[in-house]
C-alpha cells in the first residue's frame, strides 16, 4: 500500500500536483470523525448515551416531530435499565435533553458514512482514484463500518441489566475512531505531500522508529483514557502529582490479579493512565531534544515542535480535568486535546518519513 507507515522513499523525478477535491474529501472525513468523537464525549459525560434504545440505521435518522413520536421513544426508554435504576424520576422534558445529544451523535455518524461513500463513487467513476487510493479507501470504509457496529455493540451493553456501557467496549469504540481518523489523515497527507525524490530521510532509521513508537503509545493512552471515562475513575484521587497522600496508594493493587488491577480497578486504571501520560511526555521531549542535532527542514522542525507543544497543553488539560473531578467542559476539552495530539504525531511521523 502506497504511503505506508515508516519506510524509505524511492526517488522520483516527476511530482504530480495533488487533487484538491480528493484532499478536501479526506480532510472532511477527518473533521467529521473529530466532531463525532467530541459529541460522543458530551453524550457520555451528560449520561445521554442510552437514551435511544434501538439501532435503526435508516428510519433512525428521522427525528421525532410529533407528540406521539416523543411518547413512543419515551416509553421505550422507560423500559431501559438506566431509567428504572437511575433516572426513574425523569420527565419528558429531561428525556428530550439527553435524547438530542445521542441523536446528534448518531446523525453525525450517518453523515460521516455518506460523506465518505458518495464522493468515493463519484471519484471512482470519474477515474480520479489510482489503485493505491482505491485500496486505502476500501480499507477505511471497512474500518468505518466496524466502528458503527462497535458503537451499537457498546450501547447494547448498557441496555440489558447494568445501566452503564462496558468500559472495554467504550475503549474499543474510541480506539477504532482514532485509528480510522489516523489512517485517513495519513492518506490525505500522502496526497498533499507526495514523495519529493530528495533522497533518504534526514533522520536515521533508529530515530524514525523512535518517532513511530510514539503513535501506538498515544493510542494506548487513549484506550486508558476511555477506561478512566467508562469506569468514572476520574472521580477519585483528585490530587496531583500524588494520588491522595501516596504516590502509589494501596487501592491500586486491591484486586486479586494484576490484569484486573490495570483494567477494572478504578485506582489502578487511573494510575496506569498517569504513568502512560508521564512516559509519553518524557519520550516525546527526549525525541525532540535528540532531533536538535539533525539538519531537519523547516516543516520537519515545525512538526516536532507542534507535537511537543500539543503534548504539554494536553497534559495540562488532563491535570486540570482530574483536579476538578471531570466537569463536562474539561472532559470534552481533554478528549479534543487527545485528538489534536494524535494529529500532531501523525503529521510529525509523515513529515519525518516523507521529507
Amino acid at each position: 500500500m502506497g504511503g505506508d507507515f515508516p519506510g524509505s522513499p524511492k526517488p522520483m523525478t516527476n511530482i504530480r500536483p495533488y487533487d484538491k477535491g480528493i484532499v478536501t474529501w479526506l480532510l472532511a472525513g477527518c473533521l467529521l470523525i473529530f466532531s463525532m468523537v467530541i459529541i460522543g464525549g458530551i453524550t457520555r459525560l451528560t449520561g445521554s448515551g442510552l437514551s435511544i434504545t434501538e439501532w435503526n440505521v435508516l428510519m433512525g435518522a428521522l427525528p421525532p416531530v410529533t407528540q406521539e413520536n416523543w411518547q413512543e421513544l419515551y416509553e421505550k426508554y422507560r423500559q431501559s435499565p438506566q431509567f428504572q435504576k437511575v433516572n426513574y424520576d425523569m420527565d419528558m422534558g429531561a428525556f428530550k435533553s439527553i435524547f438530542w445529544w445521542e441523536y446528534l451523535h448518531r446523525l453525525t455518524g450517518r453523515l460521516t458514512g455518506i460523506v465518505f461513500i458518495v464522493p468515493f463513487f463519484y471519484f471512482l467513476l470519474r477515474k480520479r482514484l489510482d489503485k493505491a487510493l482505491i485500496r486505502k479507501s476500501v480499507f477505511v470504509f471497512l474500518l468505518g463500518g466496524l466502528q458503527g457496529f462497535i458503537g451499537w455493540y457498546m450501547v447494547k451493553s448498557g441496555l440489558v441489566d447494568n445501566p452503564r456501557v462496558s468500559h472495554y467496549r467504550l475503549a474499543l469504540h474510541l480506539f477504532t475512531a482514532f485509528l480510522t481518523y489516523s489512517f485517513i489523515l495519513w492518506f490525505a497527507l500522502d496526497e498533499i505531500y507526495p514523495r519529493t525524490g530528495t533522497g533518504k530521510p534526514k533522520l536515521p532509521a533508529g530515530m524514525r522508529v523512535f518517532a513511530a513508537t510514539l503513535l501506538p503509545l498515544a493510542l494506548l493512552q487513549i484506550v486508558y483514557g476511555a477506561f478512566v471515562a467508562g469506569l468514572h475513575a476520574g472521580k477519585i484521587y483528585n490530587t496531583f502529582p500524588k494520588m491522595g497522600e501516596d504516590w502509589i496508594p494501596s487501592a491500586v493493587t486491591a484486586m486479586s490479579s494484576f490484569g484486573s488491577n490495570i483494567t477494572e480497578n478504578l485506582a489502578g486504571v487511573q494510575f496506569v493512565h498517569r504513568i502512560l501520560a508521564g512516559g509519553l511526555s518524557c519520550l516525546l521531549i527526549a525525541f525532540w531534544w535528540l532531533t536538535r542535532k539533525y539538519n531537519l527542514s523547516g516543516r520537519e522542525k515545525i512538526s516536532v515542535n507542534i507535537s511537543v507543544i500539543t503534548l504539554i497543553v494536553q497534559y495540562t488539560l488532563g491535570v486540570i480535568t482530574l483536579l476538578y473531578a471531570v466537569p463536562v467542559v474539561m472532559g470534552v476539552l481533554h478528549q479534543a486535546g487527545a485528538f489534536v495530539l494524535l494529529t500532531a504525531l501523525v503529521f510529525m511521523n509523515h513529515r519525518l518519513n516523507k521529507g
